[in-house]
């Protein structure tokens, strides 16, 4: 009997393309095999070496465990798209059919026109850009003109940024759900994101006050089903956000790895029966989006350094499910997601050790392995993995 399980969501560790991939135009990604080639001796994870990591895909440094700790796989994703929605609600149990709009030319003005008209503000920026960067080059005319700064990514969002002197965080917000609200249909828009931020020209910097709006799940989650039957959903970063709080019982935000690391292993602390569901966005949103093979390393030996710990803090009972919701390979000359199979390592004191799971047909398979665990009934999507590791 399992009584918890705990998925860890490695934001953007890919591995390998997808057969669909050239429709992405991401023929070649492999986010762990390519950082893998283009550090010096390879990679240094003993810890995830143990655990199977090298037994999934072929990772320069990392071999292939004789007695691997855990079940290990990979998965595939059904949906259409490569984001970290996507990829979260698919683990989830939702299939989406449509990927979520992108907008590499900025917004059209029948996004813009009517949001300015309802905010009564021309906005500044409207288009692709770093957050950092954008604030810097635009900041001085949006601090002598109040107008906000617009702007997307290569994720399937809409971000406001303004200076909290300028407008106050509540008007912030305000502007916020204006455009969530206005982002319906063929522009279902998967976030729209407050992006405050403070100090003088030259020197700023971003504040504490994000908030995401999320586009709510078209459909019951596991999550939901878990909640109604009385079982704690606990998230940990932000995974809250991605599911607009739909189905969760208890969350705690994190600012980086480390952080969310430790607050798996506190959460993991309290008395409860349920699943933790954890995202730790290093690896993605400073790394991958980056090109920052190095730096992707750094994270993932810090994530290795901290595994023992957390199974440690696991008891007998519980399920350790490791994986990833998209690629994000800092290999590639551009900076977006990449459409890649993700790794797949089950562990926990009552599973089997060194059960290849194989290739499993979607994401889709974690959520109806938990319902099975659980026994809330049969989900419309995926296949149950209990059976092989139980």
């Amino acid at each position: 009997m399992i009584s918890r399980v705990v998925i860890i969501i490695l934001d953007g560790l890919g591995v390998g393309a997808l057969p669909d991939a050239y429709l992405y135009s991401d023929e070649g990604s492999n986010t762990l095999g390519n950082i893998s080639r283009k550090i010096e001796g390879g990679l240094y994870l003993p810890e995830m070496e143990k655990m199977g990591l090298g037994n999934i895909i072929s990772v320069e440094g990392v071999k292939p465990a004789i007695k691997p700790l855990s079940s290990f796989g990979k998965m595939s994703e059904i949906s259409a798209g490569k984001d970290t929605i996507t990829g979260h609600w698919e683990m989830a149990g939702l299939i989406l059919e449509k990927p979520f709009p992108l907008y590499p030319e900025g917004f059209p003005n029948e996004i813009i026109d009517p949001f300015e008209e309802a905010i009564g503000k021309k906005v500044l920026g409207n288009k692709v850009a770093s957050g950092t960067e954008i604030i810097e080059k635009l900041g001085e005319e949006h601090l002598s003109t109040g107008q906000p700064i617009v702007y997307t990514s290569a994720d399937s969002v809409f971000q406001i940024a303004a200076h909290v002197a300028v407008v106050p965080i509540d008007l912030l917000y305000s502007w916020c759900n204006i455009a969530r609200k206005l982002l319906k249909d063929q522009h279902a828009i998967g976030r729209v994101i407050a992006r405050p931020f403070t100090g003088a020209l030259g020197s700023f910097k971003r504040t504490s006050g994000r908030k995401d709006y999320p586009l709510m799940p078209f459909e019951k989650t596991i999550l939901n089903i878990l909640e109604k039957k009385g079982r704690e959903v606990i998230s940990v970063g932000k995974v809250y956000d991605i599911f607009g709080g739909s189905g969760i019982t208890r969350s705690f935000t994190t600012q980086n790895n480390k952080e969310g690391i430790l607050k798996i292993t506190d959460v993991l602390g309290f008395y409860f029966e349920g699943l933790v569901f954890a995202n730790l966005v290093d690896f993605d949103m400073i790394y991958g989006h980056r090109n920052d093979c190095e730096g992707y390393y750094e994270a993932l030996k810090e994530f290795d350094y901290y595994l023992p710990l957390i199974r440690e803090s696991l008891r007998k009972d519980d399920m350790l499910i490791i994986t990833a919701d998209h690629g994000c390979d800092p290999t590639n000359p551009g900076t977006d997601h990449t459409r890649e199979y993700v790794p797949l390592m089950v562990y926990g004191g009552k599973c089997k050790k060194g059960v290849d799971l194989g290739t499993r047909e979607s994401f889709t398979d974690v959520a109806a392995t938990i319902a099975d665990i659980f026994q809330v009934g049969e989900l419309k999507n995926g296949k149950s993995f209990a059976h092989q590791v139980l």
